[in-house]
């Protein structure tokens, strides 16, 4: 029986022969040359991996080339109404910190830090606070998150540690620390963890005060040991260990009632004809303009915490003609996202001004802001949601008398 002919060996991905390269590694079922290897490893780094820095090069880390603050409100421009003076401040802080990351410690020839200013937002529910911060974070190319201020106690008690507000960002990073280490953390509610007040109390206040207190170390900077799947930290658990000194952190509250503060302080110094004068200036519908720091001291933020935030922001309530823009302007603007959703099923959807007009003065009656819109053009819109896409309908019409036939008799108040 004659022998089989040896087969040349050849890498299985590029077809090049042992002659023709410098190395093939062999496998089970197959060859590799060397400068496969080499363009599988560039692939693999510019693309992650699924263990290890899973999210490595899906994030920006390179900030030479940071957009400028005008740059910035313009692109916030495109998604939020309205809120100027927040917009201008949110730039500009935004633009400082990550060209603070962009400076290398070899560039400067004097002893100046920069150091990091967080940020503090004040308005009420629904004018565009966690947009703000979600938009900013998706310009710069960051990982971002969002942590609800209320769910944090003191260690040892019942409710998440405050570290876990990091495990969140971790996970937004996938897991990349170096990309981590540059994101935008963004904390909503923080006026629920006020001091509940001045008068000494038996009991200890583990989700108000407490909770302040160890933001501290994560607000100013330091290196947190960080349990990679959350939860509560325990001695034989194996950390991730994340400097915060980079991460932005952008706090935002209601600060409900916080506008009775900001009334005594103006009153306090009303002396004299002058005085008098300057209080008829101000504008009483909207005194959250005025806020200062010393009014978040007085609604029960501890002084600590107030410093370590020195951006102080406020976004003013939400008039008809910003809540009509909203309806229709934004890229991602309400009536658009719903005109999509009918466009999948082949219908087109045209609205009347006078249904934005209903819409909007239903909206200002509920006091809820952008949500309050939402709700009310999903309550609307609900039947007609469930009826077009088994019908053959190519076009729907929303008019003022449909959108005040169909609106909920729980919604209504007419």
């Amino acid at each position: 029986m004659p022998r089989e002919k040896k087969t040349e060996q050849r890498c299985s991905f590029c077809g090049r022969s042992v002659k023709e390269v410098n190395m093939l590694l062999t496998g089970l079922h197959g060859y590799i040359c060397d400068e496969c290897v080499r363009s599988a490893a560039e692939i693999v780094a510019a693309n992650g991996t699924k263990h290890g820095k899973m999210g490595a090069g899906k994030f920006n880390t390179d900030f030479k080339a940071v957009p400028k603050p005008k740059e910035i409100k313009a692109f916030l421009d495109g998604y939020v109404i309205g809120q100027d003076e927040a917009k201008k401040t949110l730039a500009v802080a935004v633009y400082n910190h990550y060209k603070r990351l962009s400076q290398k410690p070899s560039e400067t020839d004097d002893d100046v830090e920069i150091e990091k200013s967080n940020i503090i937002m004040v308005g009420s529910t629904g004018t565009g606070k966690t947009l703000l911060a979600r938009t900013i974070a998706r310009l710069i190319n960051v990982p971002f998150t969002i942590v609800d201020a209320t769910v944090f106690t003191e260690a040892g008690y019942v409710g998440e540690d405050i570290e876990s507000i990091l495990t969140r960002l971790l996970q937004a990073a996938d897991y990349d620390e170096k990309a981590a280490e540059c994101g935008i953390v963004f904390i909503d509610e923080i006026d629920k963890i006020a001091r509940k007040g001045d008068n000494p109390s038996i009991t200890r206040d583990v989700s108000g005060e407490g909770v302040q207190q160890g933001l501290l170390k994560l607000l100013e900077g330091s290196v947190v040991n960080v349990p990679p799947k959350g939860g509560r930290k325990h001695p034989d658990q194996d950390y991730i260990h994340l400097d915060t000194k980079n991460i932005l952190f952008i706090c935002g509250g209601a600060f409900d009632g916080i506008e009775r503060k900001i009334a005594q302080r103006m009153n306090t110094h009303v002396v004299g004809y002058n005085s008098v004068q300057n209080t008829l200036k101000i504008d009483k519908d909207n005194l959250i303009k005025y806020i200062m720091p010393q009014d978040l001291k007085s609604f029960g933020l501890i002084p600590e915490i107030i410093g370590r935030m020195p951006v102080l922001t406020y976004l003013n309530p939400l008039d008809k003609e910003a809540l009509r823009r909203i309806l229709m302007e934004p890229k991602n603007s309400i009536i658009r996202q719903y005109q999509k959703i009918m466009d999948m099923d082949d219908v087109k959807m045209v609205v009347d001004n006078a249904a934005l007009d209903f819409i909007v003065d239903k909206a200002e009656e509920y006091k809820l802001g952008a949500r309050g819109l939402r709700s009310i053009v999903e309550n609307i819109l609900r039947d007609a949601l469930f009826e077009i896409p088994s019908s053959h309908k190519r076009e729907f019409h929303l008019t003022e008398e449909y959108a005040r036939t169909h609106i909920d008799e729980n919604l209504s108040l007419q």
